[in-house]
């Protein structure tokens, strides 16, 4: 999955006059993934810290010269380098004030680009194919270079990658409706050429981005009517026989984006990562004709991940440092930052279970399809065994039975000959593909006791799920069963063990625990780490002077200076103090608690939220109120081993619950004192966060602070932070 967060302005932009191109050459990452350099198209280059949002210099050349390529940062001599009127190369450092007066090689062929990655040295790429590292140039500067293009043949966009030990500078030309791109190598000198497939109507691709990976360079590239290809190229290149043709250069259809009538003009593709690409400047599905927009897609599921409309006229131009999209558009360069993770079922369902210990959990052993169509042998999958399980040692000296006779006396057989042929299954130690087998037989258990009422087995589908090797997809019916059945702790299990329950079934489980009765409640054996837990918080003596996260209780008066409270209130206030009981019973909570750490979407969760009757959603949210509470408390244990949910997915919940129902909360009388303590908790984790970042502030000043070479044995030294 992949998402755009809410993006700023880094500085504002001069367009040109007729609005085809924005004022910026280049941007380029500087010392490091907070800093840039901005090249505008005129005579200015200025470093930016972009968290900050703020320039900390500017460099500008005389009036009469211009900027003819985007400022480079040299890692290892700390110095700029760019090029003024195409044949003159500058460098200068942080400290230099006045560009004119700073170094300058004048060369005698025009330059096409000075390309510097980091762990790489400064490269210098000419308008005529030829490369030179800066250091070997600037030795001789009015040394002759070749030239490699053809006279009719154009240089479209170029780059610097460093591939281990190895540096390559890539480039693409065009020459009478052909591409082709150009790898040529440093250290050794050797240079191959690839020609490019050509699209209908003899289209040029609107922009390029190339990533090096396992070995290999993908070249990325968009073309006007919508199509995204990708180019693989061995970084050893072609054989020595072919090392001086020009070879034709295979691609694959990544995406084919829709576009209207007419074509695309000013648009950008940039690989993200192996599986999902940045698109600015093409339309998105579902506005219309407006391109106007930034998007995200998964090139493996060929689906939009993200989207984010761009106010003004964008210009194609598109570059991504450390997770952050810079975009000019408009007369504003804007920083995106976005995320990407693995693609996956299980991520695409909902958020993946995040343990707090992860140690101390089992991976998780659902089959994979490669062991399955390839036939992997894997180790047999032993039932995990909890406190309640234990009677499966017994099972030792039930007869074998193979998975297919199993099966079959599920269909027929009373449960306690299903429950011993079962643990007879997970007591032999010969079969290779158990885990594979877990699923048809939960499969068929659970179709058998939903047909049969008379049948079921609570403890062989427990000790199912504890392999591991069960997931909802598999056997979708089991929570519904459990429900039916009134089973909370295979209920529980499923909760814990299953990465892609669906939100729909995830409210059901809510519904069902929250409407419980407490007295039925009190019956329901659960799982012993998680009512420990419960039982720990719940038998703590509470603490009034506690400062935790920020929130004090004693101060929520103050929080509410600016609300007018009648008496009632005051007295609904006392109700809700830190002091109060928890507002379920014990196993109740137990249930709940899973509920808070069960993956989920937002919004897939909140439509089915919003079926939740008001006065169960009152329930929970005094419930949440109470956790918060609990958290915040000093007698709070810091580190335990229980089972657990957390502060942040305590807050999701309140937020996901106010957002589906936060008009008939609002309307509630009883809801009133409540939303005004949650209110105060808000505010208080903004004072924690904004102090916070003054420690980060002043940390990150005595970090950076230049050490005095001078110090005697003897000094005082006085640090002011701010």
């Amino acid at each position: 999955m992949a998402a755009l967060y809410e993006g700023y302005t880094l500085c504002g932009i001069v367009p040109s006059q007729n609005l085809t191109n924005s004022s910026i050459q280049g941007v380029e990452e500087e010392r490091d993934s907070d800093h840039v350099i901005v090249t505008d198209a005129f005579r200015s280059v200025t470093l930016y810290k972009v968290s900050d949002q703020k320039p900390l210099g500017s460099w500008t050349v005389k009036q009469g010269n211009c900027l003819t390529c985007p400022a480079v940062y040299n890692t290892h001599t700390k110095e700029y380098v760019t090029v003024t009127d195409n044949k003159v190369i500058r460098i200068w450092k942080e400290d230099d004030v006045l560009l004119d007066k700073t170094f300058k090689a004048t060369v005698l062929s025009d330059i096409w680009r000075v390309h510097c990655v980091a762990g790489g040295d400064p490269v210098v790429l000419f308008q005529r194919g030829a490369v030179r590292l800066l250091d070997s140039l600037l030795s001789a500067p009015q040394q002759t270079v070749e030239e490699v293009l053809a006279p009719d043949e154009t240089i479209r966009w170029s780059t610097n990658i460093v591939a281990g030990t190895q540096q390559l500078v890539i480039f693409t030309t065009e020459m009478k409706g052909d591409n082709f791109l150009y790898l040529q190598k440093l250290k050794p000198n050797i240079l191959h050429k690839y020609r490019l497939e050509q699209e209908n109507s003899s289209l040029s691709p609107l922009s390029f981005s190339a990533s090096y990976r396992d070995k290999l360079i993908h070249l990325l590239y968009l073309y006007p009517n919508g199509h995204v290809y990708q180019s693989v190229i061995s970084v050893l290149g072609p054989g020595a026989e072919e090392g001086s043709q020009t070879l034709s250069l295979p691609r694959n259809l990544l995406l084919a984006l829709s576009v209207d009538e007419d074509q695309l003009n000013a648009a950008s593709a940039l690989l993200l990562d192996e599986a999902h690409v940045a698109v600015v400047g093409v339309p998105h599905p579902s506005a219309g004709t407006s391109k106007d927009f930034l998007c995200i897609w998964n090139i493996n599921f060929q689906t939009l991940q993200a989207g984010k409309e761009i106010a003004g006229k964008i210009f194609g131009q598109l570059w991504c440092y450390s997770n952050k999209l810079f975009i000019p558009h408009g007369k504003t360069l804007s920083v995106i930052p976005y995320g990407c993770t693995n693609s996956s079922l299980a991520s695409a369902l909902g958020k993946l279970k995040q343990y707090r210990n992860e140690e101390s959990k089992p991976l998780v052993s659902v089959p994979s399809w490669n062991s399955i169509l390839h036939e992997e042998k894997t180790q047999p999958s032993r039932a995990i065994e909890t406190r309640k399980l234990r009677s499966t040692h017994k099972s030792q000296s039930s007869p074998s039975l193979t998975v297919e006779q199993v099966l079959e006396l599920i269909k027929t057989a009373p449960v306690e000959e299903v429950q011993k042929g079962v643990e007879g299954l997970f007591s032999r130690t010969d079969i290779q593909d158990l885990n594979q087998s877990v699923g048809p037989l939960a499969s068929t258990l659970v179709s058998r006791s939903l047909a049969d009422t008379a049948f079921y087995s609570p403890i062989t589908l427990a000790q199912l799920v504890h392999t591991h090797s069960l997931c909802h997809s598999v056997c979708p019916d089991l929570v519904q069963l459990a429900l039916e059945k009134k089973d909370y702790f295979l209920c529980q299990l499923c909760l814990q063990f299953f990465p892609d329950i669906p939100e729909a079934v995830t409210c059901t489980c809510l519904k069902a625990f929250i409407s419980m009765p407490d007295s039925e409640a009190e019956k329901v054996n659960l799982e012993p780490d998680s009512l420990s837990f419960m039982e720990t918080l719940t038998s703590r003596e509470h603490c009034q002077v506690g400062l935790r996260n920020g929130f004090n209780s004693t101060s929520s008066l103050e929080d509410h200076s600016d609300v007018t409270m009648t008496k009632a209130d005051e007295e609904n206030r006392k109700s809700t103090a830190p002091g109060e009981s928890c507002p379920v019973g014990l196993q109740k909570a137990v249930l709940l608690n899973e509920i808070l750490q069960t993956a989920y979407t937002d919004d897939l969760l909140l439509p089915h939220l919003k079926d939740l009757s008001s006065q169960h959603v009152f329930l929970f949210l005094q419930y949440l109120h109470f956790l918060y509470l609990k958290y915040n408390e000093d007698a709070f244990p810091q580190s335990h081993g229980y089972r657990s949910p957390s502060v942040s997915q305590i807050m999701d919940w309140v937020c996901l619950l106010l957002d589906a129902h936060f008009t008939v909360l609002v309307m509630t009388p009883e809801a009133k004192v409540l939303l005004l303590n949650f209110h105060s908790f808000i505010k208080s984790q903004v004072r924690l966060f904004s102090e916070l970042g003054k420690v980060e502030g002043g940390l990150q000043a005595l970090q950076h602070m230049k050490r005095k070479q001078d110090i005697g044995q003897y000094s005082i030294e006085i640090i002011e932070l701010f």
